[in-house]
């Protein structure tokens, strides 16, 4: 059973920088993703990445701003957040895919994802 871990979320001013940071125990070749859940807001899609790092998808309102990768000798995925906006504030949470994915375009269901973290906030003032 993976096991994931977020770390690095925090309070930064509109336009700031910040980079999460998600921890994998047990098996480490998955297709991993972020997501995020604002207060009142159901959780979305933000970014996903393939096991290999062959390939990156990005929702459409960080594409540009936020960058995933990962480093398989650490077992660690990373979300690098720049020119951060309030409306970026959320619950940010890494995710385990189920299965490897066919493509990219079918990376950003969050039902096919099974393993979540506990989430980190990030807060993003005006």
């Amino acid at each position: 059973q993976v096991q994931l871990a977020e770390s690095g979320g925090g309070l930064v001013q509109a336009g700031g920088s910040l980079r999460l940071s998600c921890a994998v125990s047990g098996f480490s070749s998955y297709d991993m993703g972020w997501f995020r859940q604002a207060s009142g807001k159901e959780r979305e899609f933000v970014a996903a990445i393939n096991w290999s790092g062959g390939w990156t998808r990005y929702a459409d309102s960080v594409k540009g701003r936020f960058t995933i990768s990962r480093d398989g000798t650490k077992n660690t995925v990373y979300l690098q957040m720049n020119s951060l906006k309030p409306e970026d504030t959320a619950v940010y949470y890494c995710a385990a895919a189920r299965a490897r994915f066919t493509s990219p375009v079918a990376a950003s269901d969050e039902r096919d994802f099974g393993s979540w973290g506990q989430g980190t906030q990030v807060t993003v003032s005006s």
